[in-house]
């Protein structure tokens, strides 16, 4: 790994002018390539301290050996001469879109004597007009043979062209009519060409004259009583219409545009291109790609500009590009797009209207191909393997971790704290198994003490599941210690009666019977040594479940393993080195040591252990990495899931609703009739009364119930700053 400061150029050796600097390996290969308007600013920004460097950054010029510019006189030849660096150079650090299929065309040759029309793939060629790109060659292939019907151009190839010429006879599309056979002279080069422009036309949008054309002669060969004629000419347009459907209006204007989407997350990035053309969607194709050096939305935006366009000129470039955000010199870009076209180019965010209607479409099409992406990586078995593989390589496990538990906690602001805990076996997600927790045991907002109660809990109930079917004792020590650490476990002290199988200690699964002479038993046998076990409340805080399906079944065994039976190989926790201590140490005070523990930090998906000052670097192409990102970020999903459905629940609550006997009719008439809940508050008896329908003793009710009721925290809106009243009883 290179020091920066060995190749790091002085400041005055740098131009502050436009130009394109590119980094060069100890091999002399290069291995990334920008631009910058000014090189001073942007090269020096390359050589600050590492640790302020984003890791992809960081990466790239550790890689380094050397750096070079090329000084140009404007930004857009400093946007060209990029495009044609990356081009040549391939550079490993740079964003390159790549597809892994090659997206077929409808082409017209009109580069020869006679034109074809034929589906061709790769590079385009001079002289020959494309239509698309398609999805699929079949639906070329389907509007061609409609189409064929009205301009039947050659769709040949040269030697069945020149068979059919040598022998005098035509093919089969030459006897059926959709092939005008100029092989056999049936039409002159130039009446064949006509057809095959005709034909452009019609799939360049200008359909509306042909249409017509051809319902103007069908109706004047009925007239003349040609009535084969006409019912010919009838089908004819029926086909144009047909093929004509296979590409819906979407843009009533008749635009040529071209929109594209990207969908993206910390490792890799989805492209869309919907290209419209008369206001119909000619052509739709897409791309994933790594995210291999820093680059946000715009970067991501302008990079598949130049790999669109770069090589493309006149009509191929659209008169307006729709992008989700603006690349950063936008006048440039801009100004490239138009220099390649021949004219004017409008390079902008949709804000309304249809435009915008299609571009939520292709970026809905965007967030499916890369979600596509991840879970045909994913759904292989192959895959699997390999990725469980590599995570217990990467981690020091003995065996592949076929049972991997992730948890995350959501809150907002320090309100509403739950948990998640999503399990995957054999790398698939097991949603029956996933569980969410309300964290009740202090206030506010503490990542690592919630992640530590709520590991605490969970193992807890594993330990009473063992113990409930004999698969684990504790071995002979003083009351409430556990094996390894000597320490209290949590619920190991005695349950006062009436606690639920919940909070009860290990083993015991409701109140503990009275005595019908003596009286009430104690919660637990007294040590013949120490005495009484104690009876105060347990001192660790308690970590309500969220729902009844996480407690413990209290019914009669029936032979199946009960919820949270199962231990898992690994636990995952979102968060870095603090998150990671707080489930080790949690699992150390269960005296648990067969669990691996391990926690990937989000922002530079690294992976840490317990008592590992370093991260393990997973390579960026490890199957590990994605299965251990998928994992975590379907735990932040169910998290965030349940925060906001939580929240939404206690926003919509109003002290109101805990008064006995008040309707929402009536809820409603209080606060139309004082404006507020805060307003209501300060009403006396009396006023309360002067409401319609609401009487003395419902007043006093009412009353009560908002004076023991703490007023909430004002709502701030965050665009003005305004703090906003209670002006709806918290029913919204």
């Amino acid at each position: 790994m290179a020091d920066p400061s060995s190749y790091r150029p002085s400041p005055g050796q740098i131009p502050d002018s436009p130009g394109v600097y590119k980094f060069r390996d100890e091999h002399r290969r290069v291995i990334y390539v920008g631009k910058a308007k000014n090189l001073r600013q942007r090269v020096a920004n390359y050589f600050q301290d590492l640790a302020n460097l984003h890791p992809r950054t960081r990466s790239m010029v550790t890689t380094a050996a050397s750096v070079e510019w090329t000084v140009v006189s404007t930004e857009v030849e400093a946007l060209q001469l990029e495009y044609t660096w990356i081009k040549e150079f391939d550079p490993r650090f740079n964003v390159k879109y790549r597809d892994d299929k090659s997206y077929p065309y409808l082409a017209v040759t009109l580069n020869e004597e006679f034109p074809r029309v034929q589906v061709m793939r790769g590079a385009k060629k001079k002289g020959v007009r494309y239509f698309g790109p398609y999805g699929h060659a079949w639906a070329i292939r389907e509007t061609v043979d409609l189409m064929l019907r009205v301009f039947p151009v050659r769709t040949c190839s040269a030697g069945v062209f020149k068979n059919a010429a040598r022998t005098g006879r035509p093919c089969l599309l030459g006897y059926i009519d959709k092939c005008s056979a100029p092989c056999v002279g049936r039409v002159t080069p130039e009446e064949h060409r006509e057809l095959a422009e005709d034909f452009c036309d019609f799939m360049a949008g200008r359909t509306g004259t042909y249409i017509r054309r051809l319902e103007k002669d069908m109706m004047q060969a009925a007239e003349e009583m040609e009535y084969e004629r006409a019912a010919r000419l009838r089908d004819d347009a029926e086909a144009l219409k047909r093929a004509m459907e296979k590409s819906a209006v979407v843009l009533a204007d008749a635009t040529d545009a071209d929109l594209i989407a990207v969908a993206e997350d910390e490792l890799e990035a989805a492209l869309q291109i919907f290209h419209v053309r008369g206001g119909r969607v000619r052509g739709q194709r897409g791309w994933v790609t790594d995210k291999v050096e820093a680059v946000d939305t715009s970067g991501l935006v302008e990079h598949a500009l130049q790999q669109l366009y770069g090589e493309e000129r006149g009509d191929a470039v659209p008169k307006e590009v729709l992008v989700p955000a603006l690349p950063e010199d936008t006048e440039a870009v801009s100004q490239w797009l138009a220099e390649r076209r021949g004219s004017q180019v409008s390079l902008r965010i949709p804000q309304r209207g249809d435009k915008k209607d299609l571009m939520a479409t292709v970026q809905r099409n965007a967030q499916q191909a890369l979600g596509l992406h991840k879970t045909k990586r994913a759904s292989d078995l192959t895959t699997r393997s390999r990725a469980l593989e590599e995570i217990a390589e990467a981690l020091g496990l003995d065996t592949a971790p076929l049972r991997i538990e992730c948890y995350d906690i959501s809150h907002l602001q320090g309100d509403d704290v739950v948990a998640s805990m999503v399990v995957f076996e054999d790398g698939l997600a097991r949603k029956s198994e996933y569980r969410r927790f309300q964290i009740k045991g202090f206030e506010g907002q503490d990542d690592v003490r919630s992640m530590h109660e709520v590991i605490g809990r969970r193992f807890k109930r594993y330990l009473q599941e063992k113990e409930r079917t004999g698969e684990w004792e504790q071995a002979p020590q003083a009351a409430g210690e556990t094996p390894a650490t000597g320490e209290a476990l949590p619920g190991a002290a005695s349950a006062p009666t009436g606690q639920t199988s919940a909070d009860a200690p290990l083993g015991i699964t409701g109140p503990t019977p009275a005595d019908p002479l003596t009286g009430p038993a104690p919660t637990a046998p007294a040590d013949p040594l120490t005495g009484p076990a104690p009876t105060g409340p347990v001192p660790a805080p308690t970590l309500t479940p969220a729902s009844p399906v996480d407690e413990i079944d209290p019914r009669e065994d029936d032979g199946r393993p009960k919820r949270f039976a199962y231990p898992p190989q690994l636990v995952v926790v979102d968060g870095g080195q603090p998150q990671v201590a707080a489930a080790k140490r949690a699992l150390d005070e269960l005296g648990i040591d067969d669990i691996a523990v391990c926690g990937l930090a989000k922002r530079l998906e690294e992976v840490w252990l317990p008592d590992d000052d370093d991260p393990v670097v997973l390579p960026r192409s490890s199957e590990g990495l994605y299965l251990l990102q998928r994992v975590r970020d379907e735990a932040h999903r169910f998290a965030i899931t349940y925060q906001r459905a939580k929240r939404a629940k206690r926003i919509r609550s109003s002290p109101l609703d805990d008064v006995a006997g008040l309707g929402e009719t009536r809820k409603q008439a209080l606060i139309k009739h004082f404006g507020s809940v805060k307003k209501l508050r300060q009403a006396t008896i009396e006023e309360i009364c002067e409401v319609p329908g609401i009487g003395r003793r419902t007043a006093e009710a009412v009353a009560a119930a908002l004076a023991s009721a703490a007023p909430a925290t004002p709502a701030v809106n965050t665009a003005t700053g305004e703090i906003m009243e209670e002006d709806d009883g918290g029913t919204s």
